[in-house]
């Protein structure tokens, strides 16, 4: 294929989908929509995926990469911690401010779902303790007084901010950059 970009197959169509459509509609899609979507037939989807609820699930972690690489600093960027934990809230201010912005994918699944047992449920789990653990690391190396207090403070601002951006009745903007400030502050992280 001389310069052409391969073709989605059916398994791909149908993670984009599903990423897609739980994201914009909530996991309550339905899987005829999902399959619409996807341009696959529902048994196509039960013979790969077993379940909507493990499609829902490898949907939202096929958003992970991109969520990281559009939030979290690269590991080799200089800054010192204090900056590249500012540098995580900067990039939410920037995606919340996007027409189509609906807040954090994985904290809406979570709160939709209200199962923690569930496939999807367990992806945002982690997606959203991999968040926290990149706080903690970094008031460690910034020298906070209590890195897991603070880390733990700074994914509920994190989570309440894209919170009430995602349902617009907030901007974080111009708010988040200095709540943060004020938790490192007291921290004493530099």
């Amino acid at each position: 294929m001389s310069g052409e970009e391969k073709k989605p197959n059916s398994r791909d169509r149908l993670l984009e989908a599903a990423a897609a459509l739980s994201y914009r509609d909530g996991v309550g899609v339905g899987v005829e929509a999902l399959c619409k979507a996807a341009g696959v037939s529902k048994r196509s989807m039960y013979q790969l995926f077993g379940s909507k609820d493990d499609l829902l699930a490898a949907g939202l972690e096929r958003r992970v990469p991109a969520y990281v690489a559009k939030l979290l600093p690269g590991p080799g960027d200089g800054r010192r911690p204090r900056e590249r934990i500012l540098h995580v809230f900067d990039a939410l201010e920037e995606q919340a401010a996007s027409p189509d912005y609906l807040g954090c994918p994985f904290l809406a699944a979570q709160v939709e779902l209200k199962d923690g047992d569930h496939p999807a449920s367990r992806v945002a789990r982690r997606a959203k303790e991999g968040l926290t653990s990149f706080f903690r690391e970094e008031a460690e190396r910034g020298g906070a007084g209590d890195p897991g207090l603070l880390s733990r403070q700074l994914s509920l601002v994190f989570d309440g901010a894209s919170a009430r951006a995602g349902i617009r009745a907030d901007s974080p903007d111009g708010l988040v950059r200095p709540t943060v400030t004020a938790l490192l502050d007291a921290a004493g992280v530099r």
